[in-house]
């Protein structure tokens, strides 16, 4: 069955995505021809056990990525980009407990559940693309003009996206589960444009204000794997199925590379950016001042009037002798050096 414009019957026919089961004029869904079979654990039916499992390690990759994302304190556009992998590491918790059945399809709460899940897809996409204009700093990265428009541009995408669903799968507000053209658009084409913007503009940023072409092979790398993608799920994935009897299917692979592609968005990031204050080295060497009057020079000790170690600080034992009386004037008086360690005449 053919993907045509504005209708998710082809789309869903071959892929079994999240919104699948809410669309359709049987109030059944549209059920893809194949897809990966069930295991059940202990009284609980666990769909998609495959695809869950890699749900699992994009969150804590995604993890890992942002740890080191906040560890470059000076890096250009840390603050903006780590966003954009916090909303990536939602959307797996969610597609989590979507795909796996943990909250079921028939259950009050999925078409809510699937609306956020749907709004946060366009809302990290256009974190994405507004991620794409740090590097030329057309505002100052990091501050709040900046910040601020990426949040207020994600949360408006984001309920856009959240309406445009539950209105969808609610039929109201003049849209329907039988004419969804409108989350089609959300759903599909909007992801590419942001993609498609993205990787334009990275690759103008990288050839007309960089001397290394290295980040280059991550870019093609990262649209590599987000093409591939897009191709198994929405070409292959009844083949896939078929051809292994059902244990994966496409959403596996699109899950996975998904992943990848999202993997080489950091590494590319990673690469356009150094952290100028890393292990806080300066250019001059340092220059160590003697505070300790033991280790000073005779005379600058006598300059120091202001020691605690003259006249009336409190007596300390250094040695077995008074502080005091080394180095106040009662121990001159008392016969003793004013030197460590003390004469033996004393003892």
């Amino acid at each position: 069955m053919g993907i045509s414009f504005g209708s998710f019957d082809g789309v869903c026919g071959t892929a079994a995505l999240v919104i699948c089961p809410l669309l359709g004029g049987s109030g059944q869904g549209i059920e893809p021809s194949c897809y990966s079979r069930n295991v059940q654990i202990g009284s609980t039916l666990i769909f998609q056990p495959s695809t869950s499992f890699v749900h699992i390690v994009a969150i804590i990759m995604t993890a890992i990525m942002i740890y080191h994302i906040r560890g470059k304190y000076t890096a250009v556009g840390r603050k903006e980009i780590v966003m954009f992998f916090w909303m990536y590491m939602l959307i797996e918790l969610l597609a989590l407990f979507l795909d796996s059945g943990v909250i079921p399809t028939a259950n009050a709460s999925y078409p809510w559940f699937a609306a956020v899940y749907t709004g946060l897809i366009a809302s990290a996409y256009c974190c994405l693309l507004i991620n794409a204009f740090v590097g030329f700093q057309f505002a100052e990265d990091g501050t709040p003009v900046s910040l601020w428009i990426l949040r207020i541009s994600c949360l408006v995408v984001f309920a856009i996206g959240m309406f445009v669903s539950i209105a969808t799968f609610k039929t109201f507000a003049s849209f329907s589960p039988l004419k969804p053209t409108a989350l089609f658009i959300i759903y599909l084409i909007w992801p590419i444009v942001c993609v498609v913007v993205y990787v334009v503009s990275q690759l103008v940023l990288v050839f007309r204000t960089l001397e290394d072409r290295w980040p280059i092979g991550d870019i093609l790398f990262g649209i590599a794997f987000y093409v591939i993608a897009q191709v198994l799920l929405f070409a292959f994935s009844v083949t896939i199925c078929d051809a292994v009897k059902h244990y994966l299917d496409g959403l596996f692979f699109f899950t996975l590379c998904v992943l990848l592609s999202v993997m080489m968005v950091y590494k590319y990031w990673d690469s356009i950016t150094r952290e100028d204050l890393e292990f806080s080295v300066g250019s001059k060497a340092a220059v160590w001042e003697v505070k300790d009057p033991l280790l000073a020079g005779a005379s600058e000790f006598e300059e120091d009037t202001t020691s605690n170690y003259h006249g009336g600080a409190p007596a300390s034992l250094v040695g077995g002798v008074g502080g005091q009386q080394i180095y106040g004037s009662a121990g001159s008086k008392a016969g003793y050096a004013r030197a460590y360690p003390p004469s033996n005449e004393r003892y």
